[in-house]
């Protein structure tokens, strides 16, 4: 693509394409994901949104100055629906809690467009909302500004880290998910108890937790830290 992007009143195309689609940049948007999500980041490419838009490629131009503007927007767009019907209860913990679960889970529901995105700074609407609403609970909880920015940070980067970590799991072809997992069985499974103590008198346990993302348990830990500062600090933990 090239550095064409034409002003929001101007780039709408009135007439539907050749599948009768009426070109939008949320069409777009929700297009790339779909082709991410059928066949890996290669997807990603005007010739292939075209022609699944029945499109010429070059009216995305209209919309998108290059491929890596195109995945800000879907990488912002996965920020977005995260926050589709979330309201703050004014319970700070609950709040977070309930933010960074939503991240993770959107992210989880498009893994191939999570390995793309998840790394990204968009600076888009969606971003920035987000960005406003942790802060605005973590000043009203009553942390100052520099520890609410630290917290803010931690909280972000440990969502989207797991959202990475998991999404590669999931974007794994079904046997080698299946492999993997196989692993704490037949090999962790048969460990000499004389030299691995620990893993034999947990691998039951192990075998079973690693079916599952780690995420939910570490956001609690984090959470608790987060309140123990809160407390120490002399604030109320709500």
């Amino acid at each position: 693509m090239g550095e064409r992007v034409v002003p929001e009143p101007q780039r709408r195309r009135r007439r539907p394409t050749k599948q009768g689609t009426v070109l939008s940049e949320q069409v777009i948007v929700e297009t790339a994901l779909r082709l991410v999500g059928q066949h890996g980041a290669d997807a990603l490419t005007v010739r292939r949104l075209g022609g699944a838009l029945g499109a010429d490629p070059s009216a995305l131009y209209r919309y998108f100055r290059n491929t890596d503007d195109l995945l800000l927007a879907v990488a912002d767009e996965l920020i977005g629906r995260a926050q589709l019907g979330w309201r703050p209860t004014g319970e700070w913990r609950f709040d977070l809690c309930e933010l960074g679960l939503r991240v993770h889970a959107s992210y989880q529901a498009h893994p191939q467009a999570a390995l793309l995105a998840a790394h990204r700074t968009t600076g888009r609407d969606n971003e920035l909302r987000a960005v406003e609403m942790i802060l605005g609970v973590l000043r009203s909880a009553g942390f100052g500004d520099r520890e609410a920015v630290r917290i803010y940070h931690a909280f972000v980067d440990q969502a989207l880290a797991f959202a990475a970590l998991d999404a590669a799991a999931l974007a794994l072809p079904a046997p080698a998910q299946t492999a993997d997992l196989q692993v704490w069985q037949d090999r962790y499974g048969r460990l000499d108890a004389s030299a691995y103590p620990h893993i034999v008198a947990t691998v039951r346990l192990l075998a079973h937790e690693m079916k599952f993302s780690g995420y939910p348990f570490a956001l609690e830990l984090l959470l608790d830290a987060v309140e123990a500062r809160l407390a120490a600090a002399g604030g109320e933990p709500g």
